[in-house]
């Protein structure tokens, strides 16, 4: 397993990452404990989480993933070992993550509260990487460059970056978080967060955690010039497109089991033009003899951007392919193959 450090910070992770969002809705404690075993055996060290998950978010799971993270890592006894990254929601139309019953937003008493829930539930008192999982403000593209651009009118009592970053030292100095970053970010927001702290106000971001696959490089505009010349490394998500890339939905299939029949909440890799590109990238594949899903991960590591690819699996079967994933080398012929299909199917689910 290759390490790398993440930004200009003192993390060194695994390059690839444990996605947990699974945990406490399509797997009980035991089967994630069987996966966060698997992955710490292969040199994981580094795992995502969020006090929004499980996913689909909903009162009854909310907050189980960081509660079963928590009693593993007190079991086994490694918290000095493990990388946590966890989030804190943006602003939304969802009331019950907070005790007042209030609509969640990035302000002083929300971020606070949401830490602490976070501290509890993961039986730890300081966070590696505390991530805000999408912007206070309204965005044009959720977790991605706009390909269309739809401007969004900012509400009334709008959280500035610079009070958000106020609250986010305030943590630092107390030794609840180590490092900051973001999530489902534009350009102008990750540069804005940068401005400001580079003015002395807040901690400087790490990581910027974004939609990352080969039906979807809006991040190579703009956001990787971004990252390479300030040090903020992607932790690309969605790397199969949700399970899209690897083929097992086209022509309209419904796996038992899949995401797609349990949440119908796949909407961004059912788009025009999705499945060609699939059946393109399904052929290189083939062509090079490689497992597609490998191949999406393995392409998104190998990015001079990307700090650590987020992994997700149901199955022990899809974890121990997807970690496989990091024993496949990127040629320049693959690359030239998989660029001459994003040349004709470009980004056709941002």
């Amino acid at each position: 397993m290759e390490f790398r450090k993440l930004g200009r910070t003192d993390l060194t992770v695994s390059s690839l990452c444990l996605g947990t969002m699974t945990y406490g809705e399509q797997n009980t404690q035991k089967e994630s404990y069987e996966q966060l075993d698997y992955a710490w055996d292969q040199g994981i060290n580094f795992l995502d989480t969020a006090e929004l998950y499980a996913i689909p978010p909903k009162p009854e799971t909310n907050g189980r993933t960081e509660e079963i993270i928590g009693n593993w890592m007190a079991e086994r006894g490694n918290r000095s070992d493990v990388i946590i990254a966890t989030k804190v929601v943006g602003r939304s139309g969802m009331n019950w993550f907070r005790k007042n019953g209030s609509l969640s937003q990035v302000n002083r008493g929300q971020i606070m509260e949401a830490i602490d829930g976070s501290l509890k539930r993961l039986k730890t008192d300081y966070i590696d990487l505390y991530q805000i999982h999408w912007p206070d403000r309204p965005v044009s593209q959720f977790g991605a460059n706009p390909v269309i651009f739809d401007h969004k009118e900012p509400p009334e009592d709008e959280n500035s970056i610079g009070e958000i970053l106020q609250v986010m030292q305030e943590l630092v100095d107390a030794g609840k978080i180590r490092h900051l970053g973001l999530s489902n970010e534009s350009t102008w927001g990750a540069m804005r967060f940068i401005t400001e702290a580079e003015k002395g106000i807040g901690p400087r971001i790490a990581t910027i955690q974004n939609a990352y696959n080969l039906v979807n490089r809006t991040y190579e505009v703009n956001m990787a010039e971004m990252s390479m010349r300030e040090d903020v490394s992607l932790l690309p998500y969605s790397a199969l497109g949700q399970g899209f890339l690897t083929g097992k939905y086209l022509d309209g299939a419904t796996p038992s089991g899949s995401r797609k029949v349990l949440f119908k909440r796949q909407e961004r890799y059912t788009t025009p033009g999705a499945e060609a590109a699939i059946r393109g990238y399904l052929k290189v594949a083939d062509e090079f003899g490689i497992n597609i899903a490998q191949m999406c991960i393995a392409f998104a590591t190998s990015r001079l951007f990307t700090g650590s690819t987020i992994l997700g699996a149901t199955t022990m079967e899809q974890l121990k392919t997807d970690i496989a994933a990091h024993n496949l080398e990127i040629s320049p012929e693959l690359e030239e193959a998989i660029n001459a299909v994003h040349l004709l199917h470009t980004n056709p689910c941002p």
